[in-house]
């Protein structure tokens, strides 16, 4: 079930805030609960089993790990099984094929494959049943005693299948108690409704329009990089648009979820750019794997190793396949050049380091969206030209100026522009009356324009199969 669907919308949403608004304070976990498990297995029941093992595992292990704290030894052994069982799983369903294909292109064997349908979200739980347990390790947190509260965290609905990587740190208090009001809630809407928004009305158009290159035979080299601006933004405002829905709705249930986004566009290097572009996941490699691995508190080698293993692993966590590979490789590239010589001459130009940022951006999302490594280098090289195929054609002017306002706000969305034009016109004052009902019919021309879409529409993607 996607957030952006119909039945998830009239039928999911509003059945569980019923059930939830009615059920008092203790049993409202539960009903987070059994929802999320619900929602879960909506499509795929049989998961359900193997997200309650996760659980099941992350409890038992997290009250071993605290239970023989005075014996490292023992404290140790029990957070490898956790990590061990953990990554495990997740190999199992997302990367036995990948292995099992390389294993026998490297040897010649016919090793059949699994085909194994991957679990929604599996590796956005799996990482916050790893971040729970060494966080434990670690003493930054106490294990949990109540089943169904750990329970709740590691399935709630709202972040479980696009994230943000949620860690039980941040919202232990909130699974405790939580402050429900008035304004918490309307903020939750606004935000769930401008996720929305963000999905049905820019991505998916521009889905659309990568869709139409694919299907191309006359493919322009205007065209290969409208296609690499289009999916670059694609991909931003569906992954923004369903933190910012996952946000949303984890206000109306009282949780205070950490942003995942911040404006990655505007950044002025791509040490920054990853900053500010999933947020969740890149402090995630940073707390549990880099500094870990010692960080930049090493020898230079070691830097540099452990600089290459984090985003080859970030890549790899994008799916099972080498371009994901590659797309991590080629940042950590660039974020070593940054950090040797590079960094300092982007500060001296205010242009030339965005145009930078923003290219090797778009380079990284071709190789990102392609098949495999061979369609990913014919793309790069079609894109300077390499096949001497003309540098535009009817059908790019005629998409281009199809597509010239959806594109204006995309790039304009995507910076820091709406909202500071909002800023300069209410000039620190409140909203008047009249503002108010403006305001509030904005978010609704946005809601009753989304769902149209989706009620006519045909194409909604969903990105995050393969994560």
């Amino acid at each position: 079930m996607l957030f952006s669907s119909i039945p998830f919308l009239f039928w999911f949403l509003p059945g569980v805030l019923i059930l939830y608004a009615a059920a008092p304070g203790s049993l409202k976990n539960t009903v987070l609960l059994l929802s999320s498990l619900c929602f879960y297995g909506w499509g795929e029941p049989k998961y359900v089993v193997w997200m309650v093992v996760a659980i099941l595992m992350a409890y038992i292990f997290g009250l071993l790990i605290e239970r023989y704290q005075s014996i490292p030894k023992l404290a140790r052994l029990f957070l490898a099984l956790s990590v061990s069982s953990s990554l495990l799983m997740l190999g199992y369903f997302k990367y036995a094929d990948f292995f099992i294909r390389n294993v026998n292109a490297v040897t010649g064997c016919s090793i059949p494959l699994l085909n194994i349908t991957l679990p929604i979200g599996i590796s956005f739980y799996t990482f916050q049943v790893l971040s729970y347990t060494m966080d434990v390790y670690r003493q930054h947190v106490k294990a949990q005693r109540n089943l169904i509260d750990l329970a709740a965290y590691v399935a709630l609905f709202p972040q479980l299948i696009a994230g943000p990587i949620v860690r039980y740190s941040d919202i232990a208090e909130q699974l405790k108690g939580r402050i429900h009001t008035m304004g918490k809630t309307a903020q939750g809407i606004r935000r769930f409704i401008l996720g929305l928004g963000k999905k049905i009305l820019i991505a998916n158009l521009l889905g659309e329009l990568c869709s139409i290159f694919r299907a191309s035979d006359d493919k322009s080299v205007l065209f290969f990089w409208l296609y690499a601006v289009a999916y670059t933004l694609h991909v931003y405002f569906d992954f923004s648009g369903y933190s910012d829905m996952a946000i949303g709705l984890g206000k109306l249930f009282g949780f205070d979820f950490l942003e995942n986004f911040n404006y990655p566009f505007i950044s002025k290097s791509i040490t920054e750019f990853w900053r500010r572009w999933h947020m969740s996941l890149g402090t995630w490699f940073r707390d549990y794997v880099y500094i870990p691995l010692g960080g930049s508190r090493v020898s230079i080698p070691r830097h540099l190793f452990n600089i290459f293993l984090v985003w080859m692993l970030t890549g790899f966590w994008h799916g099972a396949a080498w371009n994901f590979v590659i797309w991590g490789l080629y940042f950590a590239l660039l974020l070593i050049l940054e950090k040797i010589w590079l960094l300092e001459i982007l500060k001296k130009s205010h242009v030339l380091n965005r145009i930078y940022v923003l290219t090797a951006a778009a380079i990284s999302f071709v190789i990102f969206d392609a098949t495999d490594m061979s369609q990913a280098f014919s793309y790069l090289k079609a894109m300077f030209g390499g096949f001497g195929q003309g540098l535009w054609n009817n059908e790019t002017i005629y998409l281009l100026g199809n597509y010239a306002v959806l594109f204006v706000l995309a790039i304009l969305g995507s910076t820091m522009l709406p909202k500071k034009a909002a800023g300069v016109v209410l000039g620190g004052r409140k909203r008047t009356w009249a503002e108010n009902v403006i305001y509030i019919a904005f978010y609704a021309v946005i809601f009753f324009v989304s769902v149209a879409y989706l009620v006519d529409a045909t194409y909604n993607p969903f990105l995050y199969f393969r994560f």
